[in-house]
């Protein structure tokens, strides 16, 4: 009975490990702006909305370009790593995992939307 405790609470021990070494790898990777400072740098930036189609379809943020996570392994090359990179999407999951992916492939101008689309309350485009 003791032993299982023991393996119980090394689990949750690397479990708690696991998750503080990803929250400083994404501090690294991505900073997170509000919507008021996203606003005032993505125009100069490339605006990347990592949502699968049908949700960016839905709406996204006005002259957002759509590589979902889903296919973001084979088409980051369409993003240009000398310019700022603006990325969004629901919420932040995907969108920190796609910064991280950039930084381990030497971009560094990385800046997420807090939040995510679903907080965002600018200017949308639906089709």
């Amino acid at each position: 009975m003791n032993t299982n405790w023991y393996i119980l609470g090394a689990i949750a021990i690397v479990v708690i490990v696991y998750f503080v070494v990803t929250m400083l790898r994404l501090r690294k990777a991505v900073s997170n702006l509000t919507q008021e400072q996203f606003i005032e740098g993505y125009r100069k930036a490339q605006l990347i909305d990592v949502r699968e189609p049908k949700d960016f379809d839905a709406g996204h943020i006005l002259g957002a370009r759509n590589i979902p996570y889903s296919q973001f392994r084979q088409r980051y090359k369409e993003i240009r790593p000398d310019k700022p990179v603006y990325l969004y999407d629901q919420n932040t999951g995907k969108s920190s995992r796609s910064a991280l992916f950039l930084k381990k492939k030497n971009y560094t101008q990385l800046y997420q939307l807090q939040g995510g689309f679903r907080t965002w309350t600018g200017k949308v485009k639906s089709k």
